[in-house]
């Protein structure tokens, strides 16, 4: 096949799933189309069968802001043109479904029908999507589009919930995904024991630092685990919280045992030291983190909203609370550390559970969505 892809090119986590869902289906074979308005941050050295089309901004003095939406459109009716694409795959509903619509009717005009896949990430439902600026465009384009997907059963319910989806319409569920050949439990005691020379316990946090991922809280759980269990705690990330982040920890005079190590490349390796992922998030469409984590066999303390659930499984990968429950949180997470033997059972229950969401797992199911989707537009549009 001959894909083409929008997505933002950012360290979020569609730009992320989209890149690497991308140059997975390239190593299969396909060849794979990136349209996007700079160069994606996953797509960082030459693949065979990966193309970059950079999306330009017109700057003309009447418009005070560059009209993205409408580059994006007329890139998007070239490169199916003349690359001959068969589908084109958007992540992020805004305002990616909306372009791919309007690209799809102008293709229409010329003769040329290109079905259109929008995969649904989260925060383009659940937060920026209910905007009433917003919301009607969002629920037409959705509508409008060849197929819908959406990360987990969670979020697939909450825009049937939030949103007016045309009845018969299947929103089908593809679960976000990870590279097990990347994420995986790896022997780092020379960089465990820099961190935590006394043999202290590791506790990880990974995320942008935005309100919804309750940084604050994962401080506050430390505090009560490190009164029980000598522990460090590592913050990885960086955004709007992070001063209010580091100012909560000199107040409660723990910035010795907390590092802030900002944004990293290589999660992996810190995740390879660590003994327990804390996630608190106040609302998570899916959980990639708390996933890598899994991965590399680390156990998992979250909160039980969104798609937590469906990834860290209460009582066998770790322990789920209640949104705010820091008390909770920290309960379980001193339980665990106790407890040798229920921390090695958690750790390969954690990896067993990730293995369920390995790219080569997942990538067939895609396969399987573009050709049905494909398989059914061609038959609507000959009707027509």
């Amino acid at each position: 096949m001959k894909i083409g892809v929008v997505c933002y090119p950012t360290y979020g986590g569609s730009g992320v799933v989209a890149t690497e869902l991308g140059k997975g289906l390239a190593r299969r074979g396909h060849d794979v189309h990136f349209i996007t308005s700079a160069m994606p941050v996953r797509l960082n050295s030459f693949q065979n069968n990966v193309y970059y089309h950079e999306v330009g901004n017109a700057d003309y003095p009447l418009f005070q802001h560059s009209p993205y939406d409408t580059a994006l459109t007329s890139k998007l009716v070239n490169v199916v043109k003349y690359e001959n694409l068969d589908i084109l795959h958007v992540h992020y509903a805004i305002p990616h479904a909306t372009v791919a619509y309007l690209a799809k009717k102008i293709l229409l005009s010329q003769g040329r029908y290109i079905p259109t896949i929008t995969t649904l990430h989260g925060t383009d439902i659940t937060l920026v999507g209910k905007e009433p600026a917003f919301k009607p465009v969002v629920e037409f384009a959705v509508n409008k589009s060849d197929g819908v997907t959406a990360v987990s059963e969670s979020l697939k319910n909450d825009t049937l919930n939030e949103f007016n989806i045309t009845e018969g319409k299947d929103i089908r569920v593809i679960y976000n995904f990870l590279d097990l050949a990347r994420f995986r439990k790896a022997n780092k005691d020379h960089f465990k024991k820099a961190i935590a020379p006394n043999g202290e316990k590791i506790l990880i946090h990974t995320s942008n630092f935005r309100k919804v991922k309750r940084v604050d809280d994962v401080i506050l759980a430390f505090k009560r685990i490190y009164e029980k269990v000598p522990s460090k705690l590592l913050l990885v990330g960086d955004g709007p919280q992070r001063a209010n982040a580091e100012r909560l920890c000199r107040e409660i005079g723990l910035c010795d045992e907390i590092r802030f190590l900002g944004k990293q490349e290589a999660v992996e390796e810190l995740l390879a030291i660590s003994d327990l992922f804390i996630m608190p998030s106040e609302s998570e469409s899916f959980g990639l983190a708390a996933l890598e984590a899994m991965a590399c066999e680390v156990p998992v303390i979250s909160s039980n909203i969104g798609g937590l659930p469906e990834v860290n499984i209460h009582g066998e990968t770790g322990f789920l609370s209640n949104v705010g429950e820091v008390d909770e949180m920290a309960a379980n997470a001193i339980r665990l550390l106790g407890n040798d033997t229920m921390m090695q059972t958690f750790k390969a229950n954690a990896l067993r559970q990730a293995e369920r969401f390995d790219i080569e797992n997942i990538l067939p199911e895609y396969e399987g969505y573009y050709n049905e989707v494909m398989e059914k537009s061609l038959y609507e549009f000959r009707k027509v």
